[in-house]
């Protein structure tokens, strides 16, 4: 069984920064894939970013490319979603989740292509 814990999330003016994090329980976090999703009121779950265990490959939605950054810190089971030049369509809950069977290189863009998930926490972008 994996936990996930997310937190970082609050109120935040537009062009301002939050940075999210993702805590893990797991021996074998290390080789997990990690996703990040959100999810705004009204619309479906969508794919945010995600990274595979070493670092090595990184997907990023067309949406917050150049503004949205990943990293691990395997050492700490942690994730972290470094959020920058926000917007209001940013806001939404935002979902960590982890594919604990990945596949070499590969980073799932879909759900169901994740096995566990956090509880989410909410971020909220004023104009």
């Amino acid at each position: 069984q994996v936990q996930l814990v997310e937190s970082g999330g609050g109120l935040v003016q537009a062009g301002g920064s939050l940075r999210l994090s993702c805590a893990a329980s797991g021996r074998t976090f290390n080789y997990y894939t990690m996703g990040w999703f959100r999810q705004a009121p009204g619309k479906e779950r969508e794919f945010v970013l995600g990274l595979t265990w070493n670092g090595s490959s990184a997907l990023y939605a067309d949406s917050v490319k150049g503004r949205f950054s990943v990293s691990r810190d395997n050492a700490k089971n942690t994730v972290y979603l470094q959020m920058d030049s926000l917007k209001p369509e940013d806001t939404a809950v935002y979902y960590c989740a982890a594919d604990v069977n990945p596949r070499f290189g590969r980073v799932p863009v879909t759900a169901g292509g994740y096995d566990y998930w956090g509880q989410g926490t909410q971020v909220t972008v004023s104009s």
